[in-house]
This record gives C-alpha cells, sequence and structure tokens, in this order.
C-alpha cells in the first residue's frame, strides 16, 4: 500500500483458525460492485457453517451474494470481522495518512486490512501490508495509551496511530480498547493479540470516549457485578489501576481459549443480516434465534435473563452487535458471556432491541410478553424478574464497592427508581 498509490482487492481467501491450524473456509469476489462468497469444496460445511441463517446457497448455484442494501454488500458474518466506531476511525486516518481516501476501499479491501488480526476465528488472504508489530513482551502503560486515545478523538494524533492501530484496531464499538496479555497475576500487562509469554491470557482494555464521566471504568465494573449477582454469565472482568482517575475496565476475551486457540465469534447481527446502526429486530428474535441455534432452553434463559437485566438496568445500548454466539471446533454453538453491560441510553433514548413490542418504556408487562412468545415458562420468567430486580437494588453497594462517583452514583440511582 504506497503512498498515493492503491489497487483494489476483487478476491480474497477466507479461513478459519482453531486450535490445530488454519482450515480453508471459501473465496470472497467483488464483481461488477457486488459481493459474492463460494465455500470451498473441502470445507464441512453441515457440520461447521460460520453462518447458518444466511451462508446458504440457492439450488443450482454454489455462489451466495451479499445483502444488497446492508454492511456495504458484505455478508454479516464478514462484516463481524471489520471494526466498526473506535477500529474504524484509526483505520480510516492511518489511509488518509498514506494518500489513500477511505471512500475508494471495498469492504474486500477493509477485511485484507484485518487479516488475521480480527475478533474471533476468521482470517483472511492476502492481507496489506502488515502495520508492524510492537516487541514482543514490551509493558504497557494504561494511562498512555488513554491518552493517545484522547489525542485521537481530538483530531491531533499523527504519531500515535501505528501505536494505537497495534493495540486496538480491531475491535467494534465507539469507545477507544485495546487488546493486550495479562500476566498469570494480574500485575503486568504487554503488548500482543496472538503470541503472547507463556501463562498470560487474552483481554480486552476500555478507554473513555469523550462524552464519558471519569469513572465509567468504575461503572461498568460495578455493572458487571451486579449483572453477575443478577444471573447473567459475564466473562472474568477487572478494573485496572490508573494515575488519572479510578481505573479502567478490563474483560477476558471469550474468543480465545487456552493457550490462545480462537473461538469463533458471530454477532446477532452477523446472523440475522441486521443492521446495529438502526432498530431493525428486537428481543423476540434473539431469543428465537438462540433456541434455534443452540437447540437448548438454559441459552434461550440466559439470553432472557440478559433483557431483563438490560431493562431494569437501564442498558439501552444493546444493539445486535452486542450479542453474540460462539462455535467451537465441533460446530457446535453457544452464547457467548455477556459484554458492553452498563448504564446507557440506546438510539433516541429507546432500547435498540425492542421488549415485544415497547422500546422506550418496557416493563413486567411486555417482558411476560416475549416470555410467552419464545417458549420461557411464565414461571421462570417470573422468578427471573424478582432475581433481576434484587440485584439493580443492589447498585449503591456496587457503586461503593468499585469506586463510582457520588454524581454518578446518584444519577443512576436516580434512573433505576423509575
Amino acid at each position: 500500500m504506497s503512498r498515493g498509490k492503491f489497487t483494489p482487492i476483487r478476491t480474497l481467501n477466507v479461513g478459519i483458525r482453531f486450535g490445530a491450524g488454519e482450515v480453508p473456509v471459501g473465496r470472497l469476489a467483488w464483481i461488477d460492485r457486488r459481493i459474492l462468497f463460494e465455500f470451498d469444496k473441502a470445507f464441512p460445511v453441515e457440520k461447521s457453517n460460520p453462518s447458518p441463517f444466511k451462508l446458504q446457497s440457492a439450488p443450482g448455484t454454489s455462489v451466495i451474494p451479499g445483502p444488497e442494501r446492508l454492511f456495504e454488500g458484505l455478508h454479516g458474518v464478514f462484516n463481524d470481522s471489520l471494526p466498526d466506531g473506535w477500529g474504524r476511525l484509526l483505520m480510516d486516518r492511518k489511509l488518509r495518512e498514506t494518500g489513500i481516501q477511505p471512500a475508494d476501499l471495498t469492504p474486500l479491501d477493509r477485511l485484507a486490512w484485518v487479516g488475521d488480526r480480527g475478533m474471533g476465528a476468521l482470517v483472511y488472504h492476502p492481507e496489506h501490508p502488515a502495520l508492524g508489530q510492537p516487541p514482543e513482551g514490551d509493558a504497557l502503560d494504561l494511562d498512555r495509551l488513554s491518552l493517545d486515545a484522547r489525542l485521537v478523538l481530538e483530531d491531533d494524533a499523527h504519531v500515535v496511530i501505528d501505536h494505537l492501530l497495534r493495540v486496538g484496531g480491531s475491535p467494534g464499538g465507539a469507545r477507544p480498547k485495546a487488546l493486550v496479555g495479562r500476566s498469570p497475576d494480574g500485575g503486568r500487562l504487554v503488548h500482543g493479540e496472538e503470541d503472547l509469554p507463556e501463562g498470560y491470557e487474552h483481554w480486552l482494555v476500555k478507554f473513555g470516549a469523550r462524552e464519558d464521566p471519569p469513572d465509567m471504568g468504575a461503572m461498568e465494573q460495578a455493572y458487571a457485578a451486579m449483572a453477575k449477582e443478577a444471573g447473567v454469565v459475564m466473562p472474568e472482568t477487572a478494573l485496572f489501576p490508573s494515575e488519572r482517575g479510578p481505573g479502567y475496565f478490563g474483560m477476558k476475551r471469550f474468543d480465545r481459549g487456552p493457550g490462545g486457540a480462537r473461538v469463533h465469534m458471530l454477532s446477532l447481527s452477523g446472523l440475522l443480516d441486521a443492521d446495529n446502526r438502526i432498530p431493525s429486530v428486537g428481543y423476540v428474535e434473539l431469543l428465537k434465534a438462540t433456541r434455534f441455534l443452540t437447540r437448548r432452553q438454559n441459552e434461550v434463559e440466559q439470553v432472557f435473563t440478559r433483557m431483563v437485566f438490560n431493562v431494569f438496568a437501564h442498558n439501552r445500548d444493546d444493539h445486535p452487535r452486542n450479542h453474540s454466539f460462539l462455535m467451537n471446533e465441533a460446530g457446535e454453538w453457544s452464547v457467548s458471556p455477556a459484554y458492553d453491560v452498563v448504564f446507557s441510553s440506546g438510539p433516541g433514548g429507546e432500547h435498540a432491541l425492542a421488549v415485544g413490542q415497547e422500546g422506550r418504556a418496557p416493563g413486567e408487562k411486555d417482558i411476560l410478553a416475549v416470555a410467552d412468545a419464545t417458549g420461557v415458562p411464565r414461571k421462570t420468567a417470573k422468578a427471573c424478574i424478582e432475581r433481576v430486580r434484587a440485584a439493580t437494588a443492589q447498585w449503591q453497594r456496587h457503586a461503593d464497592l468499585h469506586g463510582v462517583s457520588p454524581e454518578m452514583k446518584a444519577a443512576v440511582t436516580e434512573w433505576l427508581a423509575q
């Protein structure tokens, strides 16, 4: 990718990496301004389809076209590999520095940029020239990264773009993030997306966006504890210390297993080709998809619990990329641990995923209507509501334990009382 010269990619090979090396999945092609996908003839589609709802070819052809008016024509499962929000901002800034206009790229070019550095298990070849990697085992200074991220958000960041791309260029979401390795004792963080020192684990650390309060990390850690108390399955989380505030929220990555083995991750957005920028699906669709994909009632009831928690804890940024499923090497699907669980407002002040027919002010009646529509027994649903209400009533205790400011504690308390 030389300055001022850019040749768009027309074909891209897709692979999937689990624990025992890479398996070819298929090929993407850009033809007549449409994106087409075809599975590799040797890939076990029936066993391990990475997107079983949408990667299905029509009778008489093996070619699967992408959606015409969504994701710039890219199939949802592959769109999941692309960063949005923060990661896309970094990518576009770097492109402009090299003399390339972001509008000149197709989604295949962006996937080639991601290469093998994306979340989940999918990888793409050929890659655009690597960004370069930091020294193996190089220790991280989270306060420095936070300040660098602030420079990017304030349009003053030419010298830090490469550094931030190497540690946080692939995750989605609006808030700045870094992908790091955490030492076994939790006392040291290092650069690294794949090859970590022995015993280190893959973690993701968040920094504040411009509109976030200074104690956003403490708030998310308090919410994680409150969600666990409500019965929501959460990843391991931690509040990493800072000299500039209460700390930075981090979570252990669930798209990486023991020894760094990858796990395939598919969001609700990717599964259903659902736009996460505008309300397009609701919890009924999420619960029905969970039942079809996992075929386990306990997984359906776990997602139901998350819906109830999001309602009573006022987490309204519950869009389709904030709900995901995991597939292991055997082709077995499960619901991922919950993530991005924190006090938030959704589009227009409503839940991004409608609770039945209600988005602005869902309550018990709407929750029970969703239960009836998705096969969750009334007794189970009412017990879930009671458990979640008991957990959210403990907000002030969790806020105090994790260092949330009195101002934000009071503001959230007022909302939860409504």
